[in-house]
Protein backbone atom coordinates (compact mmCIF):
# COMPACT_ATOMS: atom_id res chain seq x y z
CA UNK A 1 0.00 0.00 0.00
CA UNK A 2 1.34 3.36 -1.24
CA UNK A 3 2.45 5.86 2.40
CA UNK A 4 1.02 8.69 2.54
CA UNK A 5 4.08 10.78 1.16
CA UNK A 6 3.87 8.20 -1.85
CA UNK A 7 0.40 9.20 -2.57
CA UNK A 8 0.68 12.83 -2.08
CA UNK A 9 3.99 13.03 -4.53
CA UNK A 10 1.71 11.79 -6.79
CA UNK A 11 -1.24 13.94 -6.36
CA UNK A 12 1.33 17.04 -6.45
CA UNK A 13 3.28 15.33 -9.67
CA UNK A 14 0.27 15.28 -11.33
CA UNK A 15 -0.59 19.03 -11.13
CA UNK A 16 3.19 20.48 -11.31
CA UNK A 17 3.14 18.51 -15.01
CA UNK A 18 -0.22 19.18 -16.47
CA UNK A 19 -0.40 22.76 -17.78
CA UNK A 20 -4.56 23.26 -17.32
CA UNK A 21 -3.94 22.39 -13.35
CA UNK A 22 -2.83 25.82 -11.68
CA UNK A 23 -4.12 25.06 -8.04
CA UNK A 24 -4.69 22.08 -5.67
CA UNK A 25 -6.40 22.13 -2.49
CA UNK A 26 -7.47 19.24 0.30
CA UNK A 27 -10.09 19.19 2.71
CA UNK A 28 -11.74 16.34 4.47
CA UNK A 29 -10.17 13.97 7.47
CA UNK A 30 -6.67 14.52 6.42
CA UNK A 31 -6.58 18.05 7.39
CA UNK A 32 -8.48 17.67 10.26
CA UNK A 33 -5.89 17.92 13.14
CA UNK A 34 -8.24 16.03 15.79
CA UNK A 35 -9.13 13.20 13.36
CA UNK A 36 -7.99 9.34 14.54
CA UNK A 37 -5.44 8.73 11.49
CA UNK A 38 -5.71 5.04 9.87
CA UNK A 39 -4.75 3.33 6.42
CA UNK A 40 -8.74 3.99 5.28
CA UNK A 41 -8.36 7.86 5.06
CA UNK A 42 -9.61 9.30 1.39
CA UNK A 43 -7.64 11.86 -0.26
CA UNK A 44 -10.18 14.03 -0.81
CA UNK A 45 -8.24 16.23 -3.51
CA UNK A 46 -9.64 19.57 -5.68
CA UNK A 47 -7.54 20.35 -8.72
CA UNK A 48 -8.68 24.05 -9.77
CA UNK A 49 -8.15 23.97 -13.78
CA UNK A 50 -8.55 25.85 -16.83
CA UNK A 51 -10.81 24.02 -18.47
CA UNK A 52 -12.02 21.09 -17.68
CA UNK A 53 -12.72 19.97 -21.23
CA UNK A 54 -9.27 18.20 -21.84
CA UNK A 55 -9.83 15.91 -19.14
CA UNK A 56 -13.68 15.09 -19.87
CA UNK A 57 -12.89 14.01 -23.44
CA UNK A 58 -9.84 12.35 -22.55
CA UNK A 59 -10.91 9.66 -20.03
CA UNK A 60 -7.86 7.89 -19.24
CA UNK A 61 -6.36 10.72 -18.06
CA UNK A 62 -6.78 9.45 -14.30
CA UNK A 63 -5.17 6.24 -15.34
CA UNK A 64 -1.32 8.10 -14.09
CA UNK A 65 -2.99 7.97 -10.54
CA UNK A 66 -2.46 4.08 -10.50
CA UNK A 67 -3.79 0.29 -10.94
CA UNK A 68 -8.06 1.13 -9.84
CA UNK A 69 -9.87 -1.67 -8.15
CA UNK A 70 -13.21 0.19 -8.62
CA UNK A 71 -14.51 4.34 -9.90
CA UNK A 72 -17.52 5.91 -9.43
CA UNK A 73 -18.09 9.60 -11.80
CA UNK A 74 -21.46 11.01 -9.68
CA UNK A 75 -21.16 13.68 -12.10
CA UNK A 76 -21.83 11.60 -15.00
CA UNK A 77 -24.31 9.09 -12.95
CA UNK A 78 -26.35 12.18 -12.32
CA UNK A 79 -26.25 13.80 -16.28
CA UNK A 80 -27.28 9.67 -17.26
CA UNK A 81 -30.28 10.02 -15.10
CA UNK A 82 -31.22 13.30 -16.56
CA UNK A 83 -30.64 15.33 -12.97
CA UNK A 84 -28.83 18.41 -13.19
CA UNK A 85 -24.84 19.15 -12.79
CA UNK A 86 -22.43 21.94 -12.37
CA UNK A 87 -20.88 22.41 -16.00
CA UNK A 88 -17.85 24.02 -13.73
CA UNK A 89 -17.06 20.63 -11.74
CA UNK A 90 -16.23 17.32 -11.99
CA UNK A 91 -15.64 14.71 -9.75
CA UNK A 92 -13.91 10.72 -9.63
CA UNK A 93 -14.01 7.93 -6.72
CA UNK A 94 -10.98 6.20 -7.34
CA UNK A 95 -10.18 2.96 -5.21
CA UNK A 96 -7.18 1.66 -6.11
CA UNK A 97 -5.63 -1.97 -6.03
CA UNK A 98 -3.45 -0.95 -2.93
CA UNK A 99 -6.14 -0.19 -1.27
CA UNK A 100 -5.97 3.97 -1.31
CA UNK A 101 -8.65 6.10 -2.54
CA UNK A 102 -8.57 9.26 -4.26
CA UNK A 103 -12.04 11.59 -4.07
CA UNK A 104 -10.80 14.00 -6.92
CA UNK A 105 -12.73 16.57 -8.30
CA UNK A 106 -11.97 19.17 -10.76
CA UNK A 107 -13.14 22.72 -10.88
CA UNK A 108 -12.56 26.19 -12.82
CA UNK A 109 -11.18 28.71 -11.08
CA UNK A 110 -14.00 30.60 -11.01
CA UNK A 111 -15.72 27.86 -9.31
CA UNK A 112 -13.45 27.17 -6.80
CA UNK A 113 -13.81 31.22 -5.93
CA UNK A 114 -17.47 30.20 -4.37
CA UNK A 115 -16.25 26.82 -3.09
CA UNK A 116 -12.56 27.46 -1.36
CA UNK A 117 -13.68 29.27 1.56
CA UNK A 118 -16.60 27.15 2.59
CA UNK A 119 -15.21 24.42 4.27
CA UNK A 120 -13.27 24.90 7.43
CA UNK A 121 -11.33 21.41 6.68
CA UNK A 122 -9.36 22.52 4.10
CA UNK A 123 -5.63 22.82 3.28
CA UNK A 124 -3.87 24.92 0.32
CA UNK A 125 -1.68 21.91 -1.48
CA UNK A 126 -0.33 23.40 -4.68
CA UNK A 127 -0.96 27.11 -5.85
CA UNK A 128 1.35 28.12 -9.41
CA UNK A 129 -0.46 31.69 -10.01
CA UNK A 130 -1.38 32.39 -6.59
CA UNK A 131 -5.19 32.38 -6.70
CA UNK A 132 -6.21 30.60 -3.68
CA UNK A 133 -7.55 32.88 -1.62
CA UNK A 134 -5.38 33.16 2.31
CA UNK A 135 -7.32 30.75 4.59
CA UNK A 136 -7.53 30.37 8.29
CA UNK A 137 -5.43 27.32 9.45
CA UNK A 138 -7.82 24.04 8.71
CA UNK A 139 -9.83 22.99 11.78
CA UNK A 140 -13.11 21.34 12.17
CA UNK A 141 -15.06 24.51 13.79
CA UNK A 142 -17.64 23.90 10.68
CA UNK A 143 -18.80 20.85 11.67
CA UNK A 144 -19.05 21.60 15.97
CA UNK A 145 -22.32 20.48 16.78
CA UNK A 146 -25.11 23.33 17.17
CA UNK A 147 -26.58 24.25 20.07
CA UNK A 148 -30.18 24.00 19.79
CA UNK A 149 -33.32 25.89 19.92
CA UNK A 150 -36.01 25.01 22.93
CA UNK A 151 -38.38 24.51 19.74
CA UNK A 152 -36.12 22.17 18.34
CA UNK A 153 -35.31 20.30 21.44
CA UNK A 154 -38.95 19.73 21.89
CA UNK A 155 -39.65 19.05 18.26
CA UNK A 156 -36.94 16.31 18.47
CA UNK A 157 -38.27 14.24 21.67
CA UNK A 158 -41.62 14.72 20.34
CA UNK A 159 -40.98 12.77 16.96
CA UNK A 160 -38.76 10.47 18.75
CA UNK A 161 -41.67 9.37 21.29
CA UNK A 162 -44.69 10.06 18.71
CA UNK A 163 -42.82 7.36 15.88
CA UNK A 164 -42.22 4.60 18.33
CA UNK A 165 -45.89 3.59 17.50
CA UNK A 166 -45.05 3.11 13.72
CA UNK A 167 -42.59 0.64 14.88
CA UNK A 168 -44.38 -1.34 16.98
CA UNK A 169 -46.97 -1.61 14.74
CA UNK A 170 -44.94 -2.61 12.32
CA UNK A 171 -43.20 -5.69 14.39
CA UNK A 172 -47.20 -6.80 15.30
CA UNK A 173 -47.97 -6.91 11.91
CA UNK A 174 -45.11 -8.61 11.08
CA UNK A 175 -43.81 -6.12 8.56
CA UNK A 176 -40.05 -6.40 9.26
CA UNK A 177 -38.85 -3.65 6.65
CA UNK A 178 -41.68 -1.15 7.47
CA UNK A 179 -40.63 -1.76 11.40
CA UNK A 180 -36.58 -1.91 10.61
CA UNK A 181 -36.60 1.42 8.92
CA UNK A 182 -39.15 3.21 10.77
CA UNK A 183 -36.78 2.85 13.77
CA UNK A 184 -33.52 3.18 11.90
CA UNK A 185 -34.76 5.95 9.57
CA UNK A 186 -36.67 8.06 11.96
CA UNK A 187 -36.15 6.91 15.66
CA UNK A 188 -32.48 6.70 15.46
CA UNK A 189 -31.78 10.48 13.15
CA UNK A 190 -33.73 11.48 16.63
CA UNK A 191 -31.45 9.10 18.97
CA UNK A 192 -28.62 10.52 17.13
CA UNK A 193 -29.56 14.20 17.37
CA UNK A 194 -29.85 14.16 20.83
CA UNK A 195 -26.57 12.55 21.31
CA UNK A 196 -25.04 15.23 19.17
CA UNK A 197 -26.46 18.05 21.78
CA UNK A 198 -25.51 15.99 24.24
CA UNK A 199 -21.66 15.94 23.61
CA UNK A 200 -22.54 19.38 22.82
CA UNK A 201 -23.46 20.25 26.08
CA UNK A 202 -20.05 18.36 27.49
CA UNK A 203 -18.28 20.02 25.45
CA UNK A 204 -19.18 23.64 25.35
CA UNK A 205 -20.31 23.04 21.75
CA UNK A 206 -16.77 22.83 20.60
CA UNK A 207 -17.23 19.19 19.39
CA UNK A 208 -17.71 17.34 16.33
CA UNK A 209 -19.08 14.05 16.66
CA UNK A 210 -18.13 12.54 13.38
CA UNK A 211 -19.93 11.90 9.94
CA UNK A 212 -22.90 9.57 10.76
CA UNK A 213 -22.18 9.78 14.52
CA UNK A 214 -18.43 8.02 13.92
CA UNK A 215 -17.06 9.42 17.09
CA UNK A 216 -19.85 8.51 19.20
CA UNK A 217 -17.73 5.86 20.71
CA UNK A 218 -14.81 8.34 21.77
CA UNK A 219 -17.55 10.83 23.12
CA UNK A 220 -19.86 8.70 24.98
CA UNK A 221 -18.59 7.38 28.59
CA UNK A 222 -18.83 3.36 28.52
CA UNK A 223 -22.29 2.73 30.58
CA UNK A 224 -23.89 4.87 27.63
CA UNK A 225 -21.97 3.71 24.75
CA UNK A 226 -22.72 -0.09 25.42
CA UNK A 227 -26.12 1.23 25.64
CA UNK A 228 -25.80 2.74 21.93
CA UNK A 229 -24.39 -0.44 20.56
CA UNK A 230 -27.55 -2.37 22.26
CA UNK A 231 -29.85 -0.23 20.36
CA UNK A 232 -28.42 -2.19 17.27
CA UNK A 233 -31.03 -5.39 16.87
CA UNK A 234 -31.48 -9.24 15.38
CA UNK A 235 -34.73 -9.72 12.88
CA UNK A 236 -36.32 -11.62 15.96
CA UNK A 237 -39.19 -10.06 17.50
CA UNK A 238 -37.76 -10.38 21.32
CA UNK A 239 -34.13 -8.64 20.33
CA UNK A 240 -36.08 -5.89 18.38
CA UNK A 241 -38.43 -5.49 21.16
CA UNK A 242 -35.05 -5.67 23.67
CA UNK A 243 -33.57 -2.98 21.37
CA UNK A 244 -36.64 -0.22 21.23
CA UNK A 245 -36.56 -0.15 25.22
CA UNK A 246 -32.97 -0.13 25.24
CA UNK A 247 -33.45 2.79 22.78
CA UNK A 248 -36.00 4.77 25.32
CA UNK A 249 -33.76 4.31 27.98
CA UNK A 250 -30.74 5.78 26.67
CA UNK A 251 -32.81 8.79 25.04
CA UNK A 252 -34.35 9.69 28.09
CA UNK A 253 -30.92 9.84 30.19
CA UNK A 254 -29.35 11.94 27.42
CA UNK A 255 -32.92 14.43 26.68
CA UNK A 256 -33.22 15.00 30.63
CA UNK A 257 -29.21 15.71 30.92
CA UNK A 258 -29.57 18.53 27.71
CA UNK A 259 -32.52 19.83 29.22
CA UNK A 260 -30.94 20.60 32.76
CA UNK A 261 -27.71 21.67 31.13
CA UNK A 262 -29.84 24.25 28.33
CA UNK A 263 -32.69 25.07 30.79
CA UNK A 264 -35.42 23.61 28.73
CA UNK A 265 -38.57 21.46 29.86
CA UNK A 266 -38.76 17.80 28.94
CA UNK A 267 -41.90 16.35 27.78
CA UNK A 268 -41.80 13.72 30.82
CA UNK A 269 -45.69 13.07 30.22
CA UNK A 270 -45.06 12.04 26.44
CA UNK A 271 -42.61 9.24 27.53
CA UNK A 272 -45.12 8.32 30.00
CA UNK A 273 -47.34 7.88 27.72
CA UNK A 274 -45.87 6.45 24.62
CA UNK A 275 -44.00 3.93 27.17
CA UNK A 276 -47.57 2.72 28.43
CA UNK A 277 -48.79 2.19 24.68
CA UNK A 278 -45.55 0.08 23.50
CA UNK A 279 -45.78 -2.27 26.45
CA UNK A 280 -49.36 -2.79 25.45
CA UNK A 281 -48.16 -3.55 22.06
CA UNK A 282 -45.87 -6.26 22.71
CA UNK A 283 -47.76 -8.15 24.99
CA UNK A 284 -50.83 -8.23 22.15
CA UNK A 285 -51.97 -11.22 20.60
CA UNK A 286 -51.85 -12.11 17.08
CA UNK A 287 -55.38 -11.71 17.15
CA UNK A 288 -56.28 -8.73 19.32
CA UNK A 289 -58.90 -6.62 18.46
CA UNK A 290 -58.10 -3.72 20.50
CA UNK A 291 -55.02 -1.99 21.41
CA UNK A 292 -55.63 -0.83 24.78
Amino acid sequence: MRTEKDMMNVIKTVALNEEGIRAVYMNGSRTNPRAPKDIFQDYDIVYVVTDLAPYLNNPQWIDIFGERLMIQEPDKLDKQRGFPVNPNSYGYLMLFQDGNRIDLRLQTIEEMRHTYKADSLTIPVLDKDHILPTIPAASDKDYHVRQPTEAGYYACTNNFWWCLQNVAKGIWRAELPYAKQMFELVIRPCLDQMVDWWIGCQHDFQAAPGKMGKYFSIYLPSDYWQLYKATYSGSSNQEFWDSIFTVCKLFRLLALNVATQLGFTYAEEEETAMLHYLYAVKELPADAEAIL
